[in-house]
């Protein structure tokens, strides 16, 4: 026997997320080491990545562009040389439904990227690797830090900021 419960609440509306494109919208690999020639010192790589995120709606109801923007560096220990730089700017069009106003900004910048960050990572592996270099594959991104990082600047900045009279 089956039972339904009739007064139960409405049911939530239904998340939908699709991704209906995905692009480099700039990237740039520079190799410091060709440029300046090999010195046949010992190199000990020092890399660093950054990342900052930004999204937008579109004139499209429902769409989002989100845009994933990683800075690679890599330095040298032993000298502090720059061995090369990689800036990648990686977007996604989504398609997003069913989810609450106050909750759209964080789903945004913490979902949409982490459905990119795959192939970001596969991108900055090609690259480091045709440029010259061993593949670089970068450690997963806690979008959800981040996010919780940003949002306590913000607040930091904000209140910093003294009170217009």
């Amino acid at each position: 026997m089956t039972e339904t419960n009739d007064a139960a609440p409405a049911a939530a509306p239904q998340v939908k997320m699709s991704v209906l494109a995905q692009f480099v919208r700039d990237m740039s690999f520079e190799n410091m080491v060709a440029q300046k020639g090999a010195n046949g010192g010992e190199v000990q790589p020092d890399i660093q990545v950054a990342v900052s995120l930004d999204a937008r709606k579109r004139q499209v109801e429902h769409q989002f562009e989100v845009i994933t923007k990683f800075r690679v560096t890599s330095k040298n220990k032993t000298n502090d040389d720059t061995l090369f730089l990689l800036e990648l700017d990686y977007g996604g069009i989504f398609h997003v439904e069913g989810v609450p106003e106050d909750q759209l900004h964080p789903f945004l910048l913490i979902e949409c990227p982490r459905l990119l960050f795959p192939f970001v990572r596969r991108i900055v592996s090609d690259i480091t690797r045709d440029g010259g270099f061993p593949p670089l594959n970068i450690d997963n991104v806690d979008f959800l830090a981040l996010y919780r990082q940003e949002i306590a600047r913000r607040a930091q900045q904000a209140s910093a900021q003294p009170p217009i009279q």
